[in-house]
């Protein structure tokens, strides 16, 4: 009885846990707009900068499915506040130290705490989708993709109103997500029995399976290199190339993530309807066709332009972390983590060769080489067989073994 409640769609606490995913990645999305602040103050290179951003993303996203397959060993509720807000005071520090060494630790602690969020995060909010699995994902997934696009705009306010050494601030953004999560809490922890997967799948040979995710994984590399390159390089390319001032910088950043959210919603609509996989090879083709257009436009129509690749490239957000866990159904967790985590921070491993470029090439030629990677990671859809046939046969065994 429990179980099959558990299973209805509840999207009282499916906002509830975005509002934690918004705040968690709040954090994530403020980092690119504060790193030329940074670099100014600690007087460093482009690539050292890009080091700054790599050591982000090796701790909030690489080592995610270590805590993915924590989190698929026993359901951990706790990482859901406390990894809130060890990512909000870690980057809120960042501008009470004057040493680079130093600056890497907060950073790692932040990432640290984004990482243990999102496993459990995402895990928790599977078990409230009910049949609604990719609306409900999706639901879950935007409050990410706001956390994102309102980062840069409370960051570079915050540093415009107040000044670099105010931004400790922000840290209370995450504390104050505890009082909302307070409402939800005995709810959440009653999910745990849901959490353990059930012990009678199958595990039989998973080949197919395993090269279909190796395929998405390498789709979702190309596509978070070239969001989150677009988001270090941005403010880079207005600040000190074309000579535009922060504020405007943060705000195509913003627009960027903003188009970002509203696709997450819509994406995962159409995808339902015309296939998962035929969604994301669309989407990657129409990004590659877009991203020229970044450097022919300028003013409102720039904007425009930002917000519609942003809408189209990162719609696909939540549908690969569907395909992930259809493959692999009885490592929800782990295929959580891989998507969400390992994938993108691969992804962002990339940030730091884009540094290289600006430091021996300039920016102009770090930010136009992106445009390769959205061509890649649409030849890489086209050869992911989905759904596997033994992840099919996965998901008819543990639909009875939980009715």
């Amino acid at each position: 009885m429990n179980t099959s409640q558990h299973r209805d769609f509840n999207l009282k606490i499916l906002l509830i846990l975005s509002l934690g995913h918004l705040v968690t990645d709040i954090y994530q999305g403020a980092l690119p707009a504060i790193l030329p602040f940074l670099k100014a103050k600690l007087s460093i290179s482009y690539a050292l900068t890009g080091a700054i951003m790599m050591a982000a993303n090796v701790a909030s996203s690489v080592v995610q499915p270590l805590f993915g397959y924590w989190s698929d060993k026993e359901a951990k509720a706790f990482l859901l506040p406390l990894g809130c807000v060890v990512a909000g005071v870690g980057l809120s520090l960042v501008p009470l130290t004057f040493h680079y060494s130093l600056v890497l630790v907060l950073v790692v602690i932040s990432g640290l705490g984004v990482a243990s969020f999102h496993p459990e995060g995402y895990k928790t909010a599977r078990f409230f989708t009910g049949d609604k699995m990719a609306t409900g994902m999706s639901v879950f997934s935007v409050g990410g993709n706001l956390g994102f696009a309102l980062g840069p705009i409370i960051a570079v306010y915050v540093i415009m109103h107040l000044g670099f050494n105010y931004l400790p601030v922000m840290a209370l953004i995450s504390i104050l997500f505890l009082f909302f999560l307070m409402f939800a809490w005995k709810t959440i922890e009653r999910v745990k029995s849901v959490h353990e997967t059930p012990k009678t799948v199958a595990q039989s040979s998973q080949r197919g399976a395993y090269v279909a995710l190796f395929l998405l994984i390498g789709t979702v590399v190309m596509r978070s290199w070239t969001q989150l390159g677009l988001m270090a390089y941005i403010p880079f390319y207005y600040m000190d190339h074309v000579g535009g001032d922060a504020l405007y910088a943060g705000k195509l950043v913003s627009s960027l993530l903003l188009g970002g959210a509203l696709g997450t919603i819509g994406g995962s609509l159409i995808a339902d309807r015309c296939g998962h996989k035929l969604y994301l090879i669309i989407s990657m083709g129409i990004s590659s066709l877009l991203f020229p257009l970044i450097f022919m436009t300028s003013g409102a129509l720039l904007f425009l332009v930002l917000g519609m690749f942003g809408m189209v490239l990162i719609s696909t957000f939540t549908v690969t972390i569907v395909m992930a866990q259809q493959l692999l159904p009885g490592n929800l967790g782990i295929a959580s983590g891989l998507m969400v985590g390992f994938a993108i921070g691969t992804g962002g491993l990339g940030v730091t060769l884009l540094g290289v470029l600006a430091d021996h090439y300039g920016v102009a030629t770090a930010l136009e080489s992106i445009i390769v990677l959205p061509i890649a990671g649409f030849l890489l859809a086209f050869f992911i067989k989905y759904p596997a046939p033994e992840a099919q046969q996965e998901v008819a065994q543990i639909k009875p073994a939980q009715a």
